[in-house]
């Protein structure tokens, strides 16, 4: 039979990843993440369209959330092979998805009360997707899967993980199909990254495939660089600091947290910002960063010379790393600016919340957004530059300044995606177009269809 490949998710989006490949001897998931703009999110609760149990193995590209997010859930229906990734994704995800068991069990709690309060019920189950339980049950499935190894997923199938050069672990994965008669390949792209990370290697070049899965989430939009970016950056930082106000960062934890101390810690080191205290208020993203330094196989040469020299790239003087909730509140007692990174990046969760409940009324903050914002999370309400919104269940006027910063950004933007693409020897025969919204998937399956 030929190989059956179904879209699940991150099509006509950007979130929800997950592809089901049937070949005649094997069943798999690639990938399987999180729904997380608010439009999706019912699909999270929905049955998967196969039964977990049948599944051979989940093949996956890297530890965020609308990646792996929803694989507890694959575990608690019966799924128990093996969920082969990097090691750097192996190790992350695990943090990742114990981190999301604990905010889904508070946030059931949470909302349950909440809604007891004020007579009503919500859209969805106030219970878990899934509990910390489940993550246990995970986490041992794990199979780390170095880059450039051949992997036997099946009878007919192989499997190469390559660096995508988007976050600590991220990978491409080229499967190549055996199937009677001609060969064929099958490249996902995962999430592609830029050509001058501060911290991790460019994304690999890929010499051919037969079909190409392909994220676009930048497609037709092109990214400031690196350096503009934080220039941007340090002048809010002292904008901000001259107004007597608070910088506050919505920041996913895992990549993006690591590129920010980076820069704040050079932009300090240069005397380029006044010595502000700097607080990272996630327990994860401390435990992540602590990863950073002891996984080299992703880290540039720049970034291993730093580490080898025995200081780590991600400290500096007056950074606070705060794990606990009294240490969370604490924060709102200090007088005069401050630097707070907290997650989530898109601002739907964790301990942004707080901050942006404390912060988002005065005009002499600034809310600074460094990364993709979904349509219809709260981070997009406020990007878009609504008037009001709500946060944990209230309505706050926005009266901060609101800042957005895309250089940041782990994914390659239009330019850099088809310098990807053009770098094939030899044009794919089809190419996908997904993790991308409608308009960005059109526009840039125009520019693929000119180029090749």
């Amino acid at each position: 039979m030929p190989a059956e490949l179904t879209f699940l998710g991150a099509a006509r989006n950007v979130t929800g990843s997950r592809y089901f490949l049937k070949t005649a001897s094997g069943k798999l998931f690639i990938d399987c993440g999180l729904f997380q703009e608010r439009d999706f999110l019912h699909r999270n609760w929905e049955p998967f369209n196969v039964d977990p149990a049948t599944l051979d193995a989940v093949l996956l590209t890297h530890a965020h959330l609308d990646h792996c997010g929803l694989i507890p859930r694959l575990v608690q229906g019966g799924f128990d092979k093996r969920i082969y990734c990097t090691p750097g994704t192996a190790e992350i995800a695990g943090i990742s998805l114990q981190d999301a068991a604990k905010m889904q069990e508070e946030d059931a709690i949470f909302k349950k009360r909440r809604h007891e309060r004020e007579g009503r019920t919500g859209p969805y189950p106030e219970v878990p997707l899934y509990t910390s339980k489940d993550v246990e049950r995970t986490i041992p499935l794990f199979s780390p899967v170095e880059y450039g190894k051949n992997l036997r997923v099946a009878a007919d199938l192989d499997a190469t993980y390559l660096n995508a050069g988007h976050v600590l672990g991220a990978a491409m994965i080229k499967l190549n199909l055996h199937s009677p008669g001609k060969p064929e390949s099958i490249l996902f792209s995962g999430d592609i990254g830029r050509w001058k990370d501060p911290i991790l290697y460019a994304p690999a070049i890929v010499d051919s495939a037969d079909y190409v899965i392909m994220d676009a989430t930048y497609g037709g939009t092109l990214h400031e660089s690196e350096e503009q970016a934080a220039i941007r950056l340090a002048t809010i930082i002292n904008e901000t600091s001259k107004a007597g106000g608070n910088i506050i960062i919505p920041s996913f934890v895992f990549e993006r947290a690591q590129d920010l101390l980076y820069y704040i810690g050079e932009f300090l080191r240069a005397g380029q910002i006044p010595k502000l205290p700097v607080f990272l208020d996630s327990p994860m993203a401390t435990t992540i960063t602590s990863v950073f330094s002891h996984s080299s196989l992703d880290l540039n040469d720049n970034i291993r010379r730093i580490i080898s020299s025995g200081h780590s790239p991600f400290e500096f003087s007056g950074l606070t790393l705060v794990t606990s909730v009294d240490q969370s509140k604490s924060i709102n007692l200090i007088k005069g600016p401050s630097i707070i990174i907290a997650g989530s990046g898109m601002a739907t969760g964790g301990r942004i919340k707080n901050h942006l409940v404390n912060n988002i009324t005065r005009p002499e903050n600034t809310i600074v957004f460094v990364g993709y914002q979904a349509a219809n999370t709260l981070g997009r309400q406020i990007t878009d530059g609504n008037n009001q919104v709500r946060i944990l269940g209230e309505n706050y006027p926005v009266r901060a300044r609101i800042e957005k910063i895309d250089g940041f950004s782990a994914h390659a933007d239009n330019d850099e995606l088809l310098k990807w693409l053009k770098g094939f020897k030899q044009s794919p025969r089809r190419v996908f177009i997904v993790h991308s919204e409608p308009a960005g998937a059109d526009k840039f399956a125009q520019l693929v269809s000119q180029e090749f």
